[in-house]
Order: structure tokens, then sequence, then C-alpha cells
């Protein structure tokens, strides 16, 4: 059984050591490290989430992300919420008790629709916990989300470096996605947040800061992926991530987070679709999340390309070849409840 361990269990990293480890050749004694870390804090389970990605329209332009409202290629889409809730029908009707509901940054879906299907979903789904991942919004929405039922928020803040964030995030701020953190765990919300390995202009001093962060921040959730090219963006011609890399930043996540939760991204199973999501499971992670959008809009959210589709049969045979045990229950955060504190 899990323990709830606290990060102050452990010897915590210096600096040079996050270095050394990510420049090293060879990363076996740190998988290792970081599985032994993952089995005592977190148990043998890996939890199954089903994510619906209910819009491909964004308001942001991220140089990045297929999304972007410049990219005139993109066939966009919005779900009804009767469409919405037969997916998450189908996505509990297969034993996974976790929706993750995902969208660009789309003011079309109002915080009084995104309330209401929040409450249609706890009303007929009472046992399932609801990840909202909508980017973004006014910061009175969080409580209004928070207050309509959901138990969890995503918001990646991709990277940690400043000015990096400034060059890839045309009109926003990286200050404004902070306090959105820090709001949410305000408010009482699971939060989630994470980061992409090989952006274009990031270094190593950058990853080591990302580690730094997550370690003085200790989210509920952390994601870790590659960077992936997608062909209609600015950042089309440019070098995917580094496989290796990825799997030593989520090893190095899980040695100062102990017990978050930390998935194998679809962003790692797809830039590694034969052993992708073995060998993050291998390096510390205990999260795999199914894709439950319907077939006729899933190829049409493509924040990059050659996206592998992750179903339920390719998350228990990942599972099963890491030697782990599947679980679709809840599997609510392990961090302290102290970390999390309502606002009047």
């Amino acid at each position: 059984m899990a323990n709830e361990t606290s990060t102050s269990d452990a010897k915590p990293l210096t600096r040079d050591a996050i270095l050394g480890y990510l420049r090293a050749e060879h990363a076996d004694e740190l998988f290792a490290r970081a599985d032994e870390v993952r089995r005592t804090a977190c148990g043998d389970s890996v939890y199954i989430r089903g994510i619906i990605e209910f819009s491909n329209c964004c308001a942001r332009r991220c140089l990045y992300c297929g999304l972007r409202s410049e990219n005139q290629q993109a066939e966009r889409y919005r779900m009804k919420p009767e469409e919405i809730l037969s997916a998450a029908q189908a996505v509990v009707d297969r034993g996974i008790f976790t929706l993750v509901l995902q969208s660009g940054d789309d003011a079309a879906y109002t915080r009084e629709m995104l309330c209401g299907l929040v409450r249609e979903l706890k009303r007929r789904f009472p046992p399932v916990a609801i990840t909202l991942s909508v980017g973004e919004r006014p910061l009175d929405d969080y409580a209004a989300f928070k207050d309509a039922g959901a138990d969890r928020y995503l918001i990646k803040h991709e990277t940690i470096n400043r000015s990096l964030y400034a060059r890839l995030h045309p009109g926003q701020s990286w200050d404004e996605r902070m306090l959105i953190l820090w709001r949410l765990r305000e408010h009482g919300f699971q939060v989630g947040t994470g980061c992409m390995v090989g952006l274009p202009g990031q270094t190593m001093d950058d990853l080591a800061d990302e580690i730094e962060f997550f370690a003085s921040f200790q989210p509920d959730m952390a994601g870790i992926g590659p960077f992936l090219p997608q062909a209609d963006t600015p950042l089309a011609a440019e070098p995917a991530g580094n496989g290796l890399l990825v799997l030593k930043m989520v090893a190095l996540t899980r040695l100062v987070t102990r017990n978050a939760h930390l998935p194998v991204t679809t962003a790692l199973a797809s830039l590694d679709p034969v052993e992708g999501q073995v060998m993050g499971l291998r390096a510390g992670a205990n999260v795999i999340m199914i894709n439950g959008t319907p077939d006729v809009y899933r190829t049409r959210y493509r924040i990059y390309d050659h996206k592998k589709r992750v179903g339920l049969d390719e998350a228990f045979d990942a599972i099963r070849q890491a030697g782990r045990t599947a679980s679709g229950a809840r599997g609510d955060s392990l961090k302290p409840a102290v970390n999390r504190r309502s606002v009047s």
C-alpha cells in the first residue's frame, strides 16, 4: 500500500546532482531509484484516466501547437453537451472513474455552460472525479468550477523559463500562468501542471529549473512530455525532443515530488510508440490517460503530428509489460490536504 509521504522524508537533490543525472549518458541507476520511490510512495497501481477532447478551437497563438488560432488548416469542432455526456458514459462504462475534459482556450464554452456540464456529470456519475483542462480563464471562473463540483484542474506551465515562455506564447504572461496555478490550489483543486522537454532554445539549466520548481510547488500531478512538431505551426521544422531526456525528467520529478501522480504522456507514447509507455512506467510514472474522444473528432485534435492512439487495450498491455497493476479507480492526490486550502 502506498505511503502518504512528504518530500521531507528524503534528502533533497542538489542542483549539481540534477544536472549530473540530466547530462549522464546512461540512466539505469536513476530509473531504478525513481521506480523504488514510486513503489514506496504510490504503490504498484497504474491509474487509468479517460480524456475527452471536446473542442479544438483556441484563442491562443502558441508557436508549437496545432490548435493555435492562426492555423487555417485545422478543421475546427465543438462538441455539444449531450455529445460530451455520451462520451463520458462510454468511459465510465469501461470502469474508469476519472474524466479529463480538455479543450483549447475556447470562450464559446462559458462559465455557466462548463459549470452546468460538471454538475450534470456529477449527478450522473457521483463516484467519478472530474478534471478540467480548459486553459486560462477569468480568475473567478476557477472558484465557480470548484463550487460546481470539479475535483481537479490541469494547466501545464510548459516552461519555467520566463523569456522562453514569452517567445513561445505571444500575448500571454508567464506571471499570469503561475498566478493561476497558485489560485487553483487556494480554491482546493488537486492541481496538475507540467512541462515540455526539447523546446527550441531550452537548455539543461532550464530543465534543472523545472525540477526545482516541481520540488517547491509539489503539484498533485505533473505531466512531462517531449516537444513534438506540428506541420502547420512556426516550429514545424524543429526536431522532436529526446526520449531519454524526457524519461530522466520523469524520474527526477518522481524523486523530488515523491507521491505526485505522474502520467506517461501521450506525447511520449507518440515519440516512441513501441516502448515509450513501458519505459515511462519504469522511470517512475503511475498514470496513463486513454482517449475517450469520439472517433469523428479524435484526429482533428492535433496539437502535434503522429499522435499515438492510446486506448484501453494499449494501456493494459503497457501496464502488464511493466509488471504493474491497472486501476480505473479515482486515484485521488496523495499529497496532504493541507496543500489545498479554501479561499473566502
